[in-house]
């Protein structure tokens, strides 16, 4: 049988699931999870090996591309996280929709046509769920409805749901599920190796991500931040690892003791955030709060390294960097690869 294989874009609002569903499919922990919106500031693919089913498919390998929350932009940061939702949209062979089922949607009247929804739009401020709805009205791929969450709802209450939201769009498929407890998901693989092309895989099928390590070691300090912290503080902050010493490997042939110490890799990392009140918050009083973000981090760390880590953590001012254009944009993992490769230190950011 051909192997089949393509990019399959995870777009939604925020809290719909997209990170949680990326990591049931992979199996692995590839993107942070938190109850806060906005968790997701870029583009995060994971890779998903689907084996081949006599009379049903054939092997495939499917590249998910998970991204931020569709939202209006107003800062620097959100416009660079809108601008990752429509490059994921490029150049993708299918994309899936997700809609948290707990959430009343705001959308246009549903008794009323094309043109009368959008004199509707044109009368009022467009909801960003119906924003949402825009972004995939003239794509040319198959766009699959993911009802989430349906594990929190009564199932009653779906058929109203699904009726609303395929009456505004041609669905290629509809499925009801829950990303957290991986309902679901089986069906939706096999439809989804339906819809790819014949092709080579993309990745070694080891690997599950083409995220390094170092940028899924500051998205692991961000998620404690998020998780530890409230108000403003979460979206006004961003981590940047400045130094990531992995432990030297043994010789050729050479076998560790059985005595030995166990690898050690060393990470210093900058938490940026911008009012010192927020500095304060993320200090904590005797720095009890950069102290539990900097143990809760290195659990996390060393079960992704499988090393023991040395985790050094400081915290910089830098007022407004969301609105900074330049620091936003430095702060992407691919552009930092990008800098390296071409014989160039990333720059380190100054803040007061």
């Amino acid at each position: 049988m051909t192997l089949r294989s393509g990019f399959v874009s995870i777009i939604g609002r925020p809290n719909a699931g997209k990170s949680t569903l990326l990591n049931a499919l992979v199996g692995e922990k590839v993107a942070i999870v938190t109850a806060k919106p906005q968790t997701t500031r870029t583009r995060i693919l994971g890779f998903v090996e689907v084996p081949a089913r006599k009379g049903k498919h054939p092997a495939a390998q499917i590249v998910f591309v998970d991204t931020p929350g569709v939202h209006k932009p107003d800062s620097s940061l959100d416009k660079r996280m809108m601008q990752e939702v429509h490059d994921a949209l490029e150049g993708r062979d299918a994309v899936l929709l997700m809609v948290d089922a707990t959430r009343r949607l705001d959308l246009p009247e549903l008794h009323t046509g094309e043109e009368e929804r959008a004199t509707q739009r044109a009368g009022k401020a467009e909801s960003e769920d119906a924003f949402v709805f825009d972004l995939i009205r003239n794509l040319d791929c198959p766009v699959f409805l993911l009802i989430n969450k349906i594990d929190l709802v009564d199932r009653k209450l779906l058929l109203p749901v699904i009726q609303q939201l395929t009456s505004l769009h041609s669905f290629a498929e509809v499925f009801p599920i829950s990303a957290r407890k991986k309902d679901g998901l089986d069906v939706l693989l096999e439809k989804l190796v339906a819809v790819l092309p014949a092709g080579e895989r993309y990745f070694p099928k080891d690997q599950f991500t083409d995220q390094p390590e170092r940028f899924l070691v500051a998205e692991l300090i961000r998620e404690r931040i998020l998780i530890e912290t409230g108000e403003e503080v979460p979206y006004a902050s961003a981590v940047v690892i400045e130094r990531f010493e992995e432990p030297r490997p043994l010789p050729k042939g050479k076998k560790s003791r059985p005595d030995a110490k166990p690898p050690l890799t060393r990470i210093a990392a900058v938490i940026y955030c911008e009012r010192d009140g927020q500095k304060a918050i993320l200090i904590g009083k005797g720095g009890s709060k950069l102290k539990a973000i900097g143990t809760s981090a290195r659990k996390e760390i060393e079960s992704l390294l499988g090393t023991k880590v040395f985790l050094e953590l400081h915290v910089i001012v830098k007022e407004n960097w969301r609105e900074s254009r330049g620091f936003v944009e430095s702060l992407d993992w691919r552009r930092q690869l990008d800098e390296m490769a071409g014989g160039k230190r990333v720059p380190k950011q100054t803040g007061q």
